[in-house]
């Protein structure tokens, strides 16, 4: 294993998860949009931001090989929750900006990071995924 984290959170969407490392430590809270307060973070807004870096991560490496500059690669990851027949579920929607890029290029590059990117290979299949270039 090339490196393992973990969190500890007490409470669920209305408690506190901290990091064991203690480096991190966050309030938690429900969205207004689902009946709490909004005070504080909650999952999907985690899980965007490490989507996103670690997406962001796979675009650098693989930048080079369809001739796009990858440090001027804006990732943004927007996920959503919603509720179904029997419980709730995830949606996620990635967009790639290269400013100056070839739609083509970008379109391939979101294409190849999608299929190395760690939290691209846990989720598919899993939740619906919508690709798109800016």
């Amino acid at each position: 294993m090339a490196y393992t984290t973990t969190a500890t959170t007490k409470g669920g969407r209305d408690g506190r998860a901290v990091l064991d490392e203690g480096k991190l430590a966050l309030a938690m809270a429900l969205p207004k949009e689902m009946g709490g307060s909004g005070e504080g973070h909650n999952p999907e807004q985690l899980f965007a931001l490490g989507w996103s870096s670690c997406f962001g991560q796979a675009i650098l490496l693989l930048a080079k090989k369809h001739g796009l500059d990858g440090q001027a690669a804006k990732v943004t990851v927007s996920i959503g929750i919603d509720k179904d027949a029997t419980s709730f579920g995830l949606k996620a929607d990635i967009k790639l900006a290269i400013p100056g890029a070839e739609k083509d290029k970008l379109e391939a590059l979101l294409k190849d990071a999608h299929e190395i990117c760690p939290y691209s290979k846990a989720t598919r299949g899993n939740i619906p995924v919508t690709l798109s270039v800016a």
